[in-house]
Order: C-alpha cells, then structure tokens, then sequence
C-alpha cells in the first residue's frame, strides 16, 4: 500500500515538499526533549538565560524512526524509491535538537524570508553533485508546536530549478557553499552569499517562501535542493526541531530506461531541469567528504551538556538519599 495519497505525491513532485501530519505523539517527544534545558543551561521560564537565538545541539543517542514515527518513514522510503535504496544507518534519528529562542531584540519584530541572513541547502559534510547519495531528502519533524511567527523553517520550492541547474552545469562538483571546483572559494565554509542572493532572486515568484509551522508529531519532507532557512522566532515561544539526513545507497540515477523505477526525488530533479532523462550525463570530479566546522564546536558542546546532566543526576541521587533517611 501507499504511504501517500495521490494528492500528496502529486503535491512533492510540483513543489518538492509534503507535510505528513501526527506521526508522533506529544509524549514520544517527551523523551526526547525532557532535558533539553538542562542540556542548554538555560531557564524555561527565564528568558533572561536564553543567551543563544538557536542552538545545534549534538547529538548522545540516536533512535529508529520506523518504530518512532512509522508514518514518516514509509512516506520517506516511498519518496525515496523504497527502502532498499536507503542506506540502513540512516533509519536512525538523533537527540541532535536546533533550539530556536529568538532574541530580545527581534522579539515582535518578524524579519521578511528575502531577509534571512542564513538560507542554505544541507549537506556541509560533502562536495556536492546533482545524484549526491549522502544527502537523499531533508526530513524536518516538529518536537514542539510551531505558529507563525513562531521561529519555523522557510523555504524556497521556487529556488530548487536555480540550484538543479547550478549542479546540472558543474558536473565536477561544488562545494556545500556552491562554489565550483577550482574557483578561490571552494574551500570555505561560511559565506552563504550564493544561497542568499538566490532566495532575493525567487521573491517575487507565487509561492516564493513557505513558512514550516505545525504541530508537535508532524514531520515535513523535502527535496534535498530545498533551499531554506531558520527564521528569527519574534514571538519567543520555544521551537524544537531536528534535521535528520536520509542517505541512499547508491547516487541517484537520472538516466533509468523504466521511468517507473524514477523516485519522486528524481522526478522533482529532471522537472526541475526541463527533461526527461540526463542521458550520458555524469560526474567529473571525485566524491569527497568535507569536515564541517560545527563538528569541533558540537564535540566541546556535548562534553558541557554531560557534565550540566551528570551534574543534575547527582544531584537527584542526594535529594533521593536525604529523602529515604527523612
């Protein structure tokens, strides 16, 4: 049986996204969120200690989405051509929770999508290619209800024929910035200038930037050239989400002889691009992992948020003996 209606299918293959709506309950949340403050070292209910607007958390365990959120994960392996192009490993979510807080200074003050300083397409861990594997579909679920306003995700459906197209013409392969193999900048890591001159340039198109917003449970899945961003959460309210990757097996083919056998990723890639199929087109360049900036900085993170929780279980370890003696 089908993981999606005929409606949402149709709904991926024109705009590259599909919300798939309660694929976990608010107490399966719970245990993943339960110690998200203390992992932060803030105060939920003092604003004052929410020193940082959005927190990457790393990650101490992972956890298997099929079990988790079955829902979701039939409709990704669907999108994804079934699930035995999915590499295995990839089953499996992580407690890696993006925190976004706002800031006093933003707070009732929303910034225009065209305006986000930081859109981006994922995947700073490779040099990308039109069939990249590591990067098979952006899976947002929802860990807390998000309103408008309230520090959801953009994105940009209207950019993923730009971004197609750049890759489509640079077969060598870019860097997670999109700069070409062999210009000056293929190497650098932080500027986000060509992402974000592509998101000016698509603001005047209908349907330019969709807001993500949701409930606690939904879980959005989009193309891995979605091109999105974190917004500034004016409203202040806490926002949890997670960014799990979904890596295939093999790179994606866009040249299949059954055009059955095309996923609807693909399908969305070569609607994008205006064709078919790619016959003869292939990479010239080598696949390459690219050492993210953010892994030493996630690394003394997540050696802070262990002793902030070896710090709180002592703690209730003493209350629990005093209390046994009272």
């Amino acid at each position: 049986m089908s993981a999606l209606t005929p409606e949402q299918k149709e709904h991926f293959l024109q705009h590259g996204w599909v919300k798939i709506e309660n694929c976990f309950t608010r107490e399966q949340a719970e245990t993943i969120t339960s110690n998200v403050w203390t992992r932060l070292g803030m105060d939920p209910n003092d604003k004052s200690t929410w020193h940082t607007l959005r927190t990457n958390m790393p990650s101490h365990f992972d956890f298997d989405s099929s079990t988790f959120a079955p829902k979701a994960w039939a409709a990704i392996c669907e999108i994804c051509g079934g699930e035995d192009r999915i590499d295995p490993a990839f089953k499996y979510w992580k407690d890696s929770l993006i925190v976004n807080l706002g800031t006093p200074e933003g707070e009732n003050k929303p910034v225009p999508p065209e305006n986000f300083p930081e859109w981006h397409v994922d995947g700073d861990f490779f040099v990308h290619y039109l069939d990249s594997r590591e990067q098979g579909l952006l899976v947002t679920p929802l860990f807390t209800d998000i309103e408008h306003h309230g520090g959801g995700t953009y994105i940009c459906p209207p950019a993923i024929p730009k971004i197609a197209k750049h890759l489509y013409e640079n077969p060598a392969g870019v860097c997670p910035r999109m700069e070409p193999r062999g210009a000056p900048n293929f190497n650098q890591q932080e500027n986000l200038d060509w992402f974000n001159n592509c998101a000016k340039s698509c603001a005047g198109e209908p349907g330019a930037f969709v807001e993500a917003t949701g409930k606690v449970g939904d879980v959005y899945l989009m193309h891995p050239l979605m091109l999105h961003a974190p917004s500034d959460n004016s409203l202040r309210r806490v926002r949890i989400i997670t960014n799990p990757p979904i890596a295939l097996k093999e790179p994606m083919n866009f040249d299949r002889d059954n055009e059955e056998e095309y996923s609807l990723v693909e399908k969305v890639t070569l609607k994008a691009l205006g064709k078919d199929r790619l016959p003869g087109w292939k990479i010239t360049g080598p696949r390459e992992a690219v050492t993210p900036l953010r892994v030493k900085i996630q690394e003394q993170m997540r050696l802070e948020e262990l002793k902030r929780l070896e710090a709180l279980k002592k703690q209730a370890e003493q209350t629990q003996t005093v209390t046994a003696a009272a």
